[in-house]
């Protein structure tokens, strides 16, 4: 017995020098997480589904309400993979702690995603995109919609968001009772997900870092830039998403630029072939107003609702294929900047075009204007503080932005009226100054949301057209207007400004000099019923962003231009028409009136029109055909233009060439 007993203590002191060294370690590891799993899965296995159950349920529903966005579709494991790992570490930390700890960690994390899935999807059902957090930056602006955006937003989300509450509540309640903290088994959980966190994105395959024209296709791209909201919804996943769709807007680090990127900003930014045409030089010397209609689709524009701007659009300069840039948040804005600036919200990254006021834009149209020594005033109902107007009209070399509400106190609603822009004294008297030439930058307000006669804009005209009946001695009971008749009444509204402003300029001497050029920020994407957005236009893709862009002055030859424009190319085919020299790489678009201009717009999901072929994930899905070369050609040429866009603006590229 001696010697069996010797021997098997020999056997043992054998066996643990065995275990020694790395591969000792990774068996005692192993046997570890064994015996941790069995553990766990016997305390916990019958909580766990109940627990995990809510998060799913947002994820899930999230997925069935974005079904319908039309792009490209990516089959990569990658979502499933990251709902996975979050909401093992959700509920692997609940059940980390022990008894009321564990509960207030399960309700942080379910009532936190539980308010971003409601955000997300009510968002997205107004606008097709879902929620951005760079749009926080514009929350005040939105805060006076909430209630329409509820409103509009498909009843089934507030069905699964009940749902999904119900089911919080019986997983809080399974939540079983923990004596003590097992900081350990938290230790554990945490690392496992960093680490699958960190492999997780290699199953999108490998970024690709070459300017092509379809980087933005390459699934790891997407992830890593993090640029447009749904498909990065698409490749991550709900909470992925929505943590790292933080991480982009409010903690990453600025990069350094590199060598590539200064070198590609210095080509596309050198200087151009100064060009001249039949139209150089047209109106120099001529007042200028500009205005941004709100919300105004082509449709609007016609005898009835809109006799004004319909006569003067049909005598003009005539821009029949014109797009609005459309980017899900801040579209107003961005026409602003677009037209200001010559450029648009960055695609490749999130940033909203009004976070840009400290970078510096010397070939803006204000300066540009002011160098010839006009007086430059922008006019909004808004206060100058909304998406930070005061700021950045003074940042692009206005004089100043005036708003409404920060000039006057109303006691009323009329201050939504367009109208008042040009009654009230003080704006009227900085919008038609009568001396020296001036340019007005004037923006609408009255084609706003919401579109019901019992408040806000629509309310004020139904009271005001309903007094006029009964002053005329008719008897009027109350009638509500369908959303369309209401879309149809504000927009009147904003053609009568422009009546009004037509009507000072004759009486202040103005109208033989002055130049009106009229557009639209977006399309009327805050109509709820988007039937009636069928009836007028085509809406089977982005060309659904068609509005109106037109020139006109007294004497204008009329003329219609078929060629294909966005926002981009107002600002270079006014400094053409003015006689301003400029840079022609200093822009994105183009002079829309050259006789070279190809015509071409693109769009924030990367597709393209150019009036013969549409284009949406590198192929073409509408229109003639085209040669595989031509089509590869303007693929990479849109792709061009985006990269300097963004790079542009991401390096605040002209602070560093005016400090040269």
């Amino acid at each position: 017995m001696a010697v069996k007993k010797n021997t098997k203590k020999k056997s043992t002191k054998k066996d643990n020098l065995k275990l020694k060294g790395i591969k000792g370690i990774l068996v005692n590891i192993k046997k570890f997480a064994v015996k941790a799993k069995d553990k766990f899965l016997e305390v916990y296995k019958p909580y766990m589904l109940w627990m995990c159950f809510p998060f799913i349920l947002m994820d899930v529903f999230t997925f069935i309400f974005g079904l319908n966005i039309s792009y490209t579709n990516y089959h990569f494991m990658s979502p499933i993979l990251f709902n996975i790992a979050w909401i093992f570490l959700f509920v692997g930390l609940t059940l980390s702690f022990k008894k009321i700890i564990n509960k207030i960690i399960y309700l942080f994390f379910n009532i936190l995603f539980l308010v971003l899935f409601l955000v997300n999807n009510v968002y997205f059902s107004m606008t097709k995109n879902f929620f951005d957090f760079s749009l926080v930056e514009s929350a005040s602006e939105g805060t006076p919609y909430i209630i329409d955006a509820l409103k509009a937003c498909n009843v089934f989300v507030y069905i699964t968001f009940i749902v999904i509450i119900i089911f919080i509540v019986m997983g809080y309640r399974r939540i079983p009772v923990i004596k003590k903290n097992n900081y350990k088994l938290a230790g554990i959980v945490v690392l496992i997900f960093l680490v699958a966190h960190l492999l997780i994105p290699f199953t999108l395959g490998k970024p690709n870092k070459d300017l092509t024209w379809s980087s933005w296709r390459n699934a790891r791209n997407i992830y890593n830039s993090f640029n447009e909201s749904n498909k990065s919804m698409k490749v991550s996943g709900f909470f992925e998403y929505s943590v790292r769709n933080f991480y982009i807007t409010f903690l990453k680090s600025d990069v350094e630029i590199s060598k590539e990127d200064i070198e590609f900003l210095d080509s596309a930014f050198s200087s151009g072939s100064k060009h001249k045409n039949r139209y150089t030089g047209k109106l120099k010397g001529k007042n200028l107003i500009l205005i941004q209609l709100e919300g105004t689709d082509s449709w609007l524009l016609n005898k009835n609702d809109t006799p004004t701007m319909y006569k003067m659009m049909n005598e003009g300069i005539n821009f029949t294929k014109h797009y609005s840039y459309y980017n899900g948040g801040g579209s107003t804005f961005n026409s602003e900047f677009a037209v200001n600036t010559g450029f648009i919200t960055p695609l490749s990254y999130t940033r909203n075009a009004y976070s840009f006021n400290k970078n510096d834009f010397p070939y803006s149209m204000a300066r540009l204007f002011k160098d010839k020594e006009y007086q430059v005033n922008a006019f909004h109902m808004n206060y100058g503080e909304y998406y930070s107007r005061n700021v950045n009209y003074v940042n692009w070399g206005y004089d100043k932005y005036y708003g409404l509400l920060d000039v006057k106190e109303f006691s009323d609603d009329s201050y939504r009226l367009d109208r008042n822009l040009v009654l009230d004294e003080t704006l009227n008297e900085k919008m038609f100054p009568t001396e020296g030439n001036f340019v007005d930058y004037i923006i609408a307000y009255s084609g706003h949301v919401p579109f019901d006669n019992t408040r806000d804009v629509c309310k004020l005209l139904y009271d005001e057209d309903t007094q006029k009946r009964k002053d005329a001695g008719e008897e009027v009971e109350f009638v509500q207007m369908s959303e369309e008749e209401c879309v149809r009444r504000q927009s009147s509204e904003t053609d009568y400004m422009v009546e009004l402003i037509i009507k000072n300029l004759k009486e202040k001497g103005l109208y033989d000099n002055t130049v009106i050029v009229i557009f639209t920020d977006h399309y009327l994407y805050t109509l709820t019923d988007k039937t009636i957005l069928d009836r007028y236009k085509n809406t089977s893709n982005n060309l659904i962003n068609n509005t109106p862009w037109f020139i006109w002055y007294k004497g204008v030859k009329k003329e219609s231009v078929k060629k294909v424009t966005s926002q981009l190319n107002i600002l270079p085919t006014l400094l053409n028409l003015y006689g301003i020299n400029y840079n022609v790489n200093n822009y994105i678009g183009e002079d829309a009136l050259h006789g070279n201009y190809q015509g071409i717009a693109f769009f924030s999901d990367y597709s393209w029109y150019d009036g013969n072929v549409y284009v949406e994930g590198g192929e073409v899905t509408n229109g003639k055909k085209i040669s595989s070369d031509k089509l590869l050609e303007k693929n990479e040429y849109i792709n061009y233009l985006i990269k300097k866009n963004d790079l542009a603006l991401k390096y605040n590229y002209f602070k560093k060439n005016s400090s040269e």
